[in-house]
């Protein structure tokens, strides 16, 4: 089977169909959370399992960052260029200041989080992030109860704390914004969906459709929805079953990216054509036609 399989011709104006892509790490047990930082010229990574959280850079190759890293998952920069970390060991989102950690937010209400998950921030500043209780189990993180009786979607901003957006999921996972940010995006992992949302003001979403389904049930070893990411062009490159389904924004399959290993997350850097994917126990990078969209932090 080739790396790419057209379902659409469109899918062939946004990467060629007969690319090939370059591993840059391996010998991990599962990789989440990629982050490029631009002023770095780095992409770090994630071993959950392992608890260890990786760089990596075309001259040095691979290095570890931190290990116990409370294994980190979704991680995304905010407006000053700090990094936000998704904890699982903790329940917490956390920011690093000049590499010192403070904990953003770990309690909604009297309760502990369930484990965040995927994080993006808007150009307003707020941290937008996913809750499933992932790291709540054996392996991706730490196993214990659950306080919350939901697995929710969370708006924070420094004024407002800490707000629920939506509790109707059964495991939200990733999310994106379009770049007007009037939309956003969550798929959910257990439901093999992705649905839309119309973002008002004052961060509240109405709607909720469902946009695109994968029929059957969830199989984790296959691949299942998880990261999520948005192009330039306004597709959707979401991690599901069998690799990476790219699909439009009224929920189109154009076509998808094959990999033996089941891929966990993606995001684009280095010359935002070049895609990042977690593949398990290794990482790839892709060239791209189409460039990644660049939300407000990373231009």
């Amino acid at each position: 089977m080739s790396l790419i399989t057209a379902v659409s011709p469109k899918m062939g104006e946004l990467v060629s169909l007969d690319a090939t892509w370059e591993q840059i790490a391996s010998g991990c047990t599962f990789t989440e959370g990629p982050l490029w930082v631009a002023a770095e010229n780095t992409l770090y990574f994630s071993d959950m399992p392992a608890d260890t959280r990786r760089k990596w850079t075309r001259a040095g190759g691979v290095e570890v960052v931190e290990s116990p890293s409370n294994k980190v998952n979704g991680t995304t920069l905010c407006m000053n260029g700090n990094q936000l970390l998704c904890e699982h060991v903790t329940s917490s989102v956390a920011i690093l200041r000049n590499g010192v950690r403070e904990v953003v937010v770990s309690h909604y209400g009297d309760k502990e989080l369930n484990s965040p998950n995927d994080i993006v921030v808007t150009s307003d500043g707020a941290i937008w992030f996913t809750d499933p209780p992932y790291g709540r189990w054996p392996g991706f993180g730490e196993e214990r109860e659950q306080e919350l009786d939901f697995c929710g979607v969370y708006r924070y901003t420094k004024d407002g704390g800490l707000q629920l957006a939506v509790d109707d999921f059964n495991k939200p996972n990733g999310l994106c914004f379009s770049p007007d940010e009037k939309m956003l995006w969550i798929n959910d992992t257990e439901d093999l969906n992705i649905r839309r949302f119309d973002v008002a003001t004052d961060g509240s979403l109405s709607g909720g459709e469902v946009i695109y389904q994968w029929p059957g049930e969830p199989v984790y070893s296959d691949g299942v929805p998880d990261g999520l990411k948005l192009d330039e062009a306004g597709n959707l490159w979401c991690t599901g079953p069998g690799g990476v389904w790219v699909i439009t924004p009224e929920g189109e399959h154009l076509g998808t990216i094959n990999s033996q290993e089941v891929v966990g997350n993606l995001c684009w850097g280095d010359d935002w054509h070049t895609l990042f994917l977690c593949t398990s126990t290794t990482v790839h990078t892709l060239k791209t036609t189409v460039a990644g969209h660049r939300s407000a932090a990373f231009r």
